[in-house]
């Protein structure tokens, strides 16, 4: 299963198809909007330059999915998940939490092939750290985007296992379902005030409570899904919708209804969840760096290389030169 082929996010307007099901991505609408929201919650000291620059990591909250089709994708895939339930009946007595302990158990390989997003996480924190320290505003800005991504990722509880789109179960789109179909629906009405980012003492322990309390929601969303299938009358499962220039097959709103209502507001708990520990990792590496004076970073301006590199990826997936793969 090496080089494991994952669809996570397209951008814009771009549609994702599951056999002949459309829906528009997690990445669009949920990773942008964790990304952005999370910027509030953010102290003095850092709510000035993370708000200067909001747009840069609304937009790029998507960017660790673009790299997914470029030279370095088969290294990137891993970092979005990892299939906990590959490792046993009771995985995480089983799991190392450390790296190193991690791969001697397991191995390098074996880790790369089922996910590493909890050691990602964690590595990042780090990174960002360095980069706060160095005043190097590109990288803030990026690796600050970048671990956004990679913690609402962790979030999904269909990133947690090897039945992440249901093909195990016969219940291939639920993917899109839970993390696309919902959230576009639904999120309007959802209570995104989540107060102040805290300190995060461990991050490396605190991403895999994160990944643990995913998988512990991911009987529900299967489980659910599979009793309002066997109840529900298949004539009105699905509709069609209308999305720019393309009519695309969606699950139905009466459907949709009935499933966000038997998961008792999971999809929203995630997202809230998402968007504090968003901003609490970005205030720990702060933290962590010592506190700098973040006012000379809000005095500088993003280099030419990373202002055009941002606008060719966004032209790229725009007129179509970066395509979306189906879900496996």
């Amino acid at each position: 299963m090496g080089g494991k082929k994952r669809m996570l996010s397209l951008l814009f307007i771009t549609t994702l198809s599951i056999g002949s099901l459309q829906v528009y991505s997690w990445g669009f609408f949920a990773h942008k909007r964790i990304n952005r929201l999370s910027v509030f919650t953010l102290p003095a000291g850092m709510i000035e330059v993370y708000k200067t620059h909001i747009e840069y990591l609304t937009e790029n909250a998507v960017a660790p999915d673009k790299r997914r089709y470029g030279p370095s994708g088969s290294a990137e895939a891993p970092r979005h998940y990892i299939d906990i339930d590959h490792f046993g009946e009771s995985p995480f007595d089983s799991m190392p939490r450390f790296w190193k302990d991690a791969v001697h158990k397991y191995t390098e390989d074996t880790l790369q092939v089922y996910g590493i997003v909890p050691w990602h996480i964690a590595r990042v924190t780090e990174w960002l750290s360095e980069a706060f320290r160095d005043e190097d505003l590109d990288k803030v800005l990026r690796l600050s985007a970048d671990l956004g991504h990679y913690i609402s990722d962790a979030h999904v509880p269909l990133h947690t296992t090897e039945n992440y789109n249901g093909k195990m179960t016969n219940q291939r789109g639920i993917h899109g379902f839970w993390e696309s179909r919902l959230p576009e629906l639904y999120s309007d009405d959802y209570d995104f005030f989540v107060g102040k980012a805290i300190y995060i003492e461990d991050p490396l322990a605190q991403a895999w409570e994160i990944v643990e309390a995913s998988f512990a929601a991911l009987d529900s969303v299967l489980l659910f899904e599979a009793a309002l299938n066997a109840e529900f009358d298949q004539d009105k499962k699905y509709s069609f919708e209308q999305r720019g220039q393309q009519t695309v097959k969606v699950y139905s709103q009466e459907y949709s209804k009935e499933y966000h209502k038997r998961l008792d507001g999971q999809v929203e708990r995630r997202l809230r969840s998402s968007i504090h520990f968003v901003g609490s990792y970005w205030y720990t590496a702060w933290v962590n760096a010592g506190k700098p004076d973040l006012k000379r970073l809000s005095d500088k301006e993003l280099s030419k290389e990373a202002r055009k590199s941002l606008k060719e990826e966004e032209d790229m997936w725009r007129t179509g030169k970066i395509k979306g793969r189906e879900h496996e």
